[in-house]
């Protein structure tokens, strides 16, 4: 059974990429199929994997377009068993030209579907909006991924990205669900970060993860170097914190599983890929 996550947020700044693309790679190592798709006009995904966004060509956004199809878009890493769909800023213009478009909210779905068997994982990284690019992302999605930065200001915009889930879940796809949020930018010496994780606990209660992904000077400097944490910096308290999210997300995605009544292998140990 492959996951669909959409990581999505519609505030910027907030961890969105970083999650996506670093909790990929943990995943990746740790011995998942993975395929991270860049639905970002903004291309940061793509350019976090060493990627010039002025020279992909396809992108996500022939895909979504129906220009070509998903796997000619496909990037792979051989080095981290990780998939990628780049974006290029032509995406920008994507939910213009699909405005007139029947079915326009199944575009990446109908995409995704031909190529599902060959990932257990597919990330979604969605642009700071809740337009057509992000409504594409949720109906494609069997879970969304929220981060959530722990500052005051964060949790604006929560309510109606909850609302936005709840409309694609009655309208276009039953199968959707808040899967879990992450709590991004966390300093646990400030009353405010905790403040801010309890408030989103009240809210959320066990949807919330129970890894911090802490402020990390070298979660920042990776993507200038075209790595994920995983590869430049594995054991600096970023490249942990997702190491361990990786982990807790892939236990409790075998716990469903049990629970569901699917086969569950036993959770890869990711201390032992580092």
């Amino acid at each position: 059974m492959t996951r669909i996550y959409a990581i999505a947020n519609q505030k910027g700044g907030v961890g969105k990429t970083t999650t996506a693309v670093n909790l990929g790679a943990f995943l990746a190592l740790a011995g998942q199929r993975v395929l991270l798709v860049d639905l970002d006009p903004q291309c940061n995904a793509s350019s976090s994997v060493g990627l010039d966004k002025n020279k992909v060509n396809p992108s996500s956004y022939e895909v979504l377009l129906g220009h070509v199809p998903a796997a000619r878009a496909t990037l792979r890493n051989a080095y981290m068993n990780l998939a990628l769909i780049p974006a290029s800023p032509g995406l920008a213009g994507a939910e213009v030209e699909l405005v007139g478009e029947l079915a326009r909210e199944h575009r990446l779905r109908q995409a995704l579907e031909p190529e599902l068997s060959r990932y257990d994982y597919v990330l979604i990284d969605c642009p700071p909006s809740l337009g057509l690019l992000t409504v594409n992302a949720l109906t494609a999605a069997t879970g969304v991924l929220v981060p959530v930065q722990c500052e005051y200001l964060a949790l604006e915009g929560l309510s109606q990205l909850m609302r936005t889930v709840q409309l694609v879940r009655q309208r276009l796809n039953p199968k959707l669900d808040l899967r879990g949020v992450v709590m991004t930018m966390y300093d646990p010496r400030t009353a405010l970060a905790q403040q801010v994780v309890a408030e989103v606990e009240r809210h959320f209660g066990d949807k919330v993860f129970r890894t911090r992904i802490p402020r990390n000077i070298r979660l920042s400097e990776a993507p200038s170097h075209g790595l994920p944490i995983a590869a430049y910096a594995p054991n600096s308290p970023g490249g942990l914190a997702y190491k361990a999210l990786a982990e807790e997300l892939l236990a409790q995605d075998q716990a469903l599983s049990a629970t569901n009544g699917f086969a569950a292998e036993a959770t890869p140990n990711l201390h032992a890929q580092a």
